[in-house]
């Protein structure tokens, strides 16, 4: 849809609107998203959370976006995502750029969505999520290069893979040697087993014990 004709049925479904109201303003603040998505972010987050669409005669929020303010649903939801973000984790950044008429240095919004899903990765170190957050927020880097950088951080942090099946094999051979142990003390309460197949389990989870010892030894 060419952008004259999109704004052009903003303009019209505002036309029948008070002003002043969420509503139109709402899409007062589509007509403005290239220029500042924070405000359409804001406004999407409040709608979202409130299910304001309701009242609209929408049933679904995905409705709302597409049919009312013009944006795919997925895009409305990375916009208020993005900006409730900045809300929570950088309240001081978030009220500068709202203030400003026009940021000097506004940040990507698929950017900040790629911060916003990076800050969930425990496996990152602060440092690494530092450094994308000056690309994202204080030098503005568009989203392909700030998602080559989180997608080296998160190969960097993923551990040596022979070193990650070394650890798990261990975990087992010590999840097998307490279930024998406990299996023999059962069977020996009990008396339902000889006492040769009994020196025989504890023999067998002695060896594992003895293994595990092995590889730890340098």
């Amino acid at each position: 849809m060419p952008e004259s004709k999109a704004i052009k049925q903003l303009e019209d479904r505002m036309a029948g609107l008070e002003p002043g109201t969420l509503r139109r303003e709402t899409l007062e603040a589509a007509k403005r998203f290239k220029s500042s998505w924070i405000e359409l972010g804001r406004m999407l987050w409040t709608i979202w959370k409130e299910k304001r669409f309701r009242e609209w005669g929408y049933l679904t929020f995905d409705a709302y976006c597409a049919k009312e303010v013009g944006i795919r649903p997925a895009t409305a939801k990375k916009l208020l995502h993005s900006y409730y973000f900045l809300e929570k984790e950088e309240p001081t950044l978030l009220r500068k750029l709202t203030e400003e008429t026009a940021p000097a240095n506004l940040p990507n919004p698929d950017s900040v969505n790629l911060l916003r899903l990076l800050e969930k990765k425990q496996e990152v170190s602060p440092e690494g999520y530092q450094r994308v957050r000056s690309y994202v927020l204080e030098k503005g880097k568009e989203a392909p290069e700030v998602r080559r950088e989180v997608r080296a951080l998160l190969d960097a942090a993923q551990p040596d893979p022979a070193a990650a099946r070394a650890a798990r094999r261990q975990a087992l051979i010590r999840r097998m040697i307490g279930t024998l142990k406990g299996l023999k003390m059962e069977l020996a309460s009990s008396n339902m087993l000889p006492k040769k197949l009994l020196a025989e389990v504890e023999a067998i989870a002695r060896k594992l014990e003895e293994s595990i010892e092995e590889e730890a030894s340098p």
